[in-house]
């Protein structure tokens, strides 16, 4: 296989639904196709994207994790269109384990599976009760490029990124589901960037964004170089798609800067996560006869 100069992924950074398998299927294939609109050579979702984040005891059910794999290997039957290849993050049942699972789908089929290693049980996370640890993550080949998936946590530290870039790994793509809290955007820096500067890889940080239960995910999605400088910054509590092109010289690969949303903080920040929380809460639980006429 000659090996590409250039790498287009689409960045979703969209609202899944916990449970809503069909319907967050149904937003994975729409925005596929925004993707092929825009020539991307793969899309990226979202931590348990097909799921949503964090389905709780959902995913000891067996029917539930059944009806994920389904759609997983559904969207990759799409990518024999010869159109976008998908990265999707999902549970998934192997060997008598039930593992935080991210998936390349690509050729009609799906290509390959990398499992999340550190599951955080603090705060809000009890992940270690419904998952098992997977092992250390070597890259996977993505068009012919070699990508790490370290999933959220697996950044926060140094052991499962040291093994994709001992491994080959050139790129790093991170899915999360990381709810909002103040100050949050300088920690996911300084880890990000530790990262970086460790393992000389640039990193795709990608978000999950909305409310969910008493969570509410603020996507800010980002994107930094192997110099640890910003190339890509994502608006914070709104859905957006976001191209981002990556292009291999001798140095290796480098972001095209691209657009710098501004990200709130403070007050700002805490009124906009009520806001769309509350929204959330409302609209996903179904509540008859309410109208807000709020928005993000």
């Amino acid at each position: 296989m000659t090996r590409p100069d250039t790498l287009r992924i689409a960045l979703v950074q969209i609202n899944p639904i916990v449970g809503d398998i069909a319907g967050n299927l149904a937003k994975a294939r729409a925005a596929r196709a925004t993707a092929a609109s825009g020539q991307a050579d793969v899309v990226m979702f979202s931590e348990l994207f097909l799921s949503a984040y964090s389905p709780e005891d959902l995913v000891l059910k067996p029917a539930f994790q059944e009806a994920c794999r389904a759609a997983c290997e559904a969207i990759a039957a799409d990518t024999a269109d010869a159109g976008p290849a998908v990265l999707i993050g999902l549970p998934w049942a192997q060997d008598g384990g039930l593992y935080n699972a991210y998936a390349l789908c690509d050729n009609g089929r799906i290509e390959a599976v990398r499992f999340k290693v550190d599951l955080p049980n603090y705060g809000v996370f009890d992940e270690k009760r419904v998952f098992t640890p997977g092992p250390h993550p070597g890259p996977i080949v993505l068009r012919g490029v070699r990508v790490g998936v370290p999933i959220c946590e697996d950044i926060w530290g140094p052991d499962p990124v040291e093994c994709i870039a001992e491994t080959g790994g050139e790129i790093l793509l991170v899915p999360n589901g990381s709810p909002f809290r103040r100050r949050v955007m300088d920690q996911r820096f300084n880890v990000a960037v530790a990262r970086v500067k460790e393992s000389g890889l640039p990193l795709v940080y990608l978000n999950q964004v909305g409310g969910q239960d008493e969570l509410v995910f603020d996507g800010a999605s980002f994107v930094l170089n192997a110099d640890g400088s910003l190339a890509v910054q994502m608006p914070a509590f709104r859905e957006a798609v976001e191209f981002v092109d990556f292009a291999r010289d001798d140095a290796g690969w480098r972001c095209i800067e691209g657009p710098k949303a501004r990200v709130e903080e403070g007050d700002e920040a805490d009124y906009l996560a009520c806001v769309l929380g509350l929204r959330d809460y409302v609209g996903k639980n179904g509540f008859p006869g309410v109208v807000l006429g709020l928005s993000a």
